[in-house]
């Protein structure tokens, strides 16, 4: 097939793009029950979420407004580079590549294990080349196949939520599943309160709660391949906290109140439970079917991203410029088979390097995660700054609350840096991660690679 540098087509419509906002911001771990959190804060976890919902949402506005003045491929490694400079563009796009990389080995042998719940007398390693083969596939096709394929993962898990929050409910207020006795929602308040731990409960558990919205992002990304971001794009973001306070605040609550928060995780996934109390015996399947989409999900997305951050990356002279190239389809087939081949060197070093060395490489992607949003803030505020007031005034989709909101979106991310310096557990990221990047600064100007860009430095 042959290639050529034009750009890449515009084929995602706007009901792709919206269950795509969604599916991003629900990840495997709401259907394992975030247990973990919420033993940290109890019933109070879903102010956790509401808050860093609201922080997630301001980040996304932040970038919406420049991805619809300016919709391309690369979104915030672009607009860093513009509005930042070249390093820090450099900086961004090789993080955000690398973190999905990380990210999708992870899934890939998530896959795996949860094929094994049913298969379990086939070698893991198929099922993960399995995954990688599928998903490669599918990004390979056309983008519009790839939108398709993320439609209807984020459409299962929407679903699955939905009939877990009717059901819920039922059983809440009408005793469904409970012998016709309503449950009631006393558990959010007895065993030790609504806060049992605390505010310090709920500031220990908003780190890993952030790290469920790590993905959300991608939607920048989307703005080069969108058939009409000026329509698309706002509307998938406006919808970004609304979505996310019904589907993570709302299914927490409903298992909050049926369940005690201190028994949550003892006994499995709280839906698992929950379906099976309403009647349902292929429950475990079901969730375990459930979660697997989650993860394939994860990983096409992934498979996405790392292409064209590469692809973006090619462009501005910061990666080989072989890249820089789409198939007639309007597809970055070199970027992403690049991702793809790395991504089976991962698989194959998941299962020989010690586990402790890849909690280490795992944490280079936690803290580019922070990096990430905490880059698209002061780039907008770079961009915002820099337009004169009449260019200001036509801006069609604008970052609220300006420049506080931006402030306080900040703030609030020292304080979730803060809290991964107190854990030991996350405390490696803050070592690892600021290596990672003294690593790619030396490596930028080892290779000249500030000599090579296309574009000049707007700040």
């Amino acid at each position: 097939m042959s290639e050529n540098a034009e750009a890449l087509h515009r084929g995602l419509g706007e009901r792709q793009i919206r269950l795509m906002a969604l599916g991003s911001a629900i990840g495997v771990g709401l259907f394992l029950g975030s247990a973990t959190a919420i033993k940290m804060a109890g019933p109070a976890i879903m102010l956790a979420y509401i808050i860093g919902g609201a922080m997630i949402f301001l980040i996304m506005r932040a970038l919406g407004e420049m991805a619809v003045h300016n919709p391309v491929a690369g979104s915030f490694c672009r607009y860093a580079q513009d509005y930042m400079g070249p390093l820090a563009g450099y900086l961004t796009g090789w993080n955000y590549w690398f973190l999905w990389l990380v990210t999708c080995i992870a899934e890939i042998t998530a896959v795996a294990i949860y094929m094994g719940i049913w298969f379990p007398d086939v070698p893991r390693w198929i099922w993960a080349l399995a995954a990688l083969a599928a998903m490669g596939s599918i990004n390979l096709m056309t983008v519009k196949a790839y939108g398709e394929f993320e439609f209807w993962f984020a459409m299962i898990k929407v679903v699955t939520i939905v009939l877990m929050l009717v059901g819920g409910t039922g059983m809440i207020v009408a005793g469904f599943g409970n012998g016709g006795v309503a449950v009631g929602i006393s558990n959010l308040w007895q065993h030790g309160g609504f806060m049992p731990n605390g505010a310090s409960g709920v500031l220990m558990s908003l780190q890993m709660v952030m790290f469920a919205y790590l993905g959300v992002e991608m939607i920048g990304l989307t703005a080069g391949e969108a058939k009409n971001p000026q329509k698309s794009i706002p509307g998938a973001i406006n919808s970004v906290f609304w979505r996310i306070l019904i589907f993570y605040v709302g299914a927490l609550f409903v298992i909050l109140a049926i369940y005690p928060w201190n028994e949550i995780g003892t006994q499995g996934s709280p839906f698992v439970m929950t379906f099976e109390r309403l009647g349902i015996k292929t429950a475990a399947g079901i969730i375990n079917f459930v979660v697997l989409t989650a993860a394939l999900s994860s990983c096409n997305g992934g498979i996405f991203s790392t292409g064209r951050m590469l692809y973006n990356l090619a462009q501005q002279g910061q990666a080989p410029r072989a890249f820089a190239v789409v198939d007639r389809n309007g597809v970055p087939r070199r970027a992403l088979l690049v991702s793809i081949a790395a991504l089976l060197c991962g698989v194959l070093l998941n299962y020989l390097v010690p586990e402790k060395v890849f909690v280490w490489v795992t944490s280079i992607s936690t803290f580019g995660a922070v990096w990430t949003w905490a880059v698209i803030l002061v780039t907008q505020m770079n961009f915002r700054r820099g337009l004169s007031p009449a260019a200001r005034s036509k801006l069609a989709f604008r970052m609220p609350f300006w420049p506080y909101g931006s402030w306080v979106a900040l703030a609030f991310l020292g304080l979730v840096v803060a809290l991964m310096a107190y854990f030991p557990d996350t405390r490696i990221a803050l070592y690892v991660g600021p290596a990672w990047l003294i690593l790619l600064t030396v490596l930028y100007y080892k290779l000249g690679m500030q000599s090579r860009l296309p574009v000049q430095y707007q700040g």
